[in-house]
């Protein structure tokens, strides 16, 4: 008997969430004033770059709060940054191999800021560096609220159809 009831229990915690949800609150998107100018350091790469330009590059960057399991996808060019919430995405660069290599990947180059607990406008940079959409665990955003991911970088090569 004690069983039976130990495995009912999560079956009605399910058919509690199935009925009908709240819907969720707005999110804050307003980036604080301190952190809107931010200088980006000299891009020395430009000289040497093939392909669209790199800021005429679009990531599509997935964000995911695994507190309500909400996913969202940003479409960022470099030197873009956007807020959702009480996280701040920045967009860098991106780049994906030309069509002519033969091991296809796709990155960007990505900083993410977390608004401090308690805190109004304090945001901490959590990660700063590479993702990589076909080696996610080459570079892992460590986070126990918030999961990040690169879907794909949106640029052509000269001779490409």
């Amino acid at each position: 008997m004690v069983r039976a009831v130990a495995l009912l229990a999560p079956l009605a915690m399910l058919a509690a969430c199935t009925e009908d949800s709240p819907e969720p609150e707005a999110v804050e998107t307003e980036i604080p004033e301190s952190l809107q100018d931010v200088e980006l350091p000299e891009d020395v790469s430009e000289e040497a770059a093939i392909g669209t330009p790199m800021e005429e590059r679009v990531a599509t960057i997935g964000l995911l709060n695994k507190r309500n399991n909400l996913s969202q996808e940003l479409e960022l060019s470099p030197g873009d940054q956007q807020r959702v919430g009480d996280v701040i995405i920045r967009l860098r660069a991106c780049e994906r191999t030309a069509p002519w290599e033969f091991d296809k990947d796709e990155g960007a180059f990505v900083q993410v800021l977390v608004r401090e607990r308690g805190s109004q406008s304090d945001f901490r940079r959590i990660f700063s560096g590479w993702l990589f959409k076909n080696k996610p665990s080459i570079n892992v955003v460590e986070h126990p609220i918030y999961d990040v991911w690169v879907k794909s970088c949106a640029m052509e090569f000269p001779g490409e159809e």
